[in-house]
């Protein structure tokens, strides 16, 4: 069964390798504190001590690993930011800044290494208790444009930046079908003073934040 958490807003931010998630996450926070409002920032996986050794081994581990292990490595660590972080600040009226939910899940584990939807859908409910964002911003850019910032700013791969195109196709395009309550999509081409107007003009309207002030 969906829930919405609590009287607080829960802000998703998704997208593909090198469209500027991390950034954006980080710059809404800042605004959102600008405007009075308690935020907490999180990423996935990360933000509790179960989370960050998942991600550890998630993301750096140096030996192969099966499609089914990564997911349930990532929904462990969802589980617990879940049930530590993200539901006792919405339930507290605090403002949840994610860097990534469960739209990843969707596009790595799902369209980018075949898991099946179904099981993984059941799965992720069993994980999150049904908790849905108020709103997920998709950013969207093409795979080779997403590679070539990454070489730009020298960031170290981490296992799934080192997948194939053929994979990293199969994500982005999972992300650009993606549809549900709160679910926006934003052109991640455009100039970053765009993209964080245009992100910024979708939370004020999913979620009427121009009216809450703060608690």
């Amino acid at each position: 069964m969906e829930s919405r958490g609590g009287p607080g807003v829960f802000i998703v931010v998704e997208g593909p390798e090198g469209a500027g998630k991390s950034t954006l996450a980080r710059w809404l926070g800042a605004r959102l504190v600008a405007e009075g409002l308690r935020v907490v920032p999180v990423r996935e996986p990360g933000g509790t001590p179960v989370a960050e050794a998942a991600r550890k081994v998630a993301l750096k581990f140096p030996h192969g690993m099966s499609p089914a292990a990564e997911l349930f490595l990532f929904l462990a660590a969802r589980a617990d930011l879940v049930e530590r972080v993200i539901r006792p600040a919405l339930e507290a009226g605090q403002v949840v800044v994610a860097d990534r939910f469960d739209l990843s899940t969707m596009a790595y584990q799902v369209a980018g290494a075949g898991l099946p939807l179904a099981e993984v859908t059941q799965a992720i409910r069993l994980a999150t208790g049904g908790l849905v964002p108020d709103v997920t911003l998709v950013l969207d850019v093409p795979v080779e444009l997403g590679r070539a910032r990454q070489r730009a700013a020298r960031k170290v791969q981490d296992r799934f930046e080192r997948q194939d195109d053929a994979f990293h196709h199969r994500v982005r395009e999972a992300y650009r079908r993606a549809q549900g309550p709160g679910v926006v999509h934003l052109d991640a081409t455009q100039p970053k003073k765009f993209v964080q107007d245009a992100a910024w003009r979708e939370v004020m309207a999913a979620t009427a934040l121009s009216t809450r002030g703060t608690s």
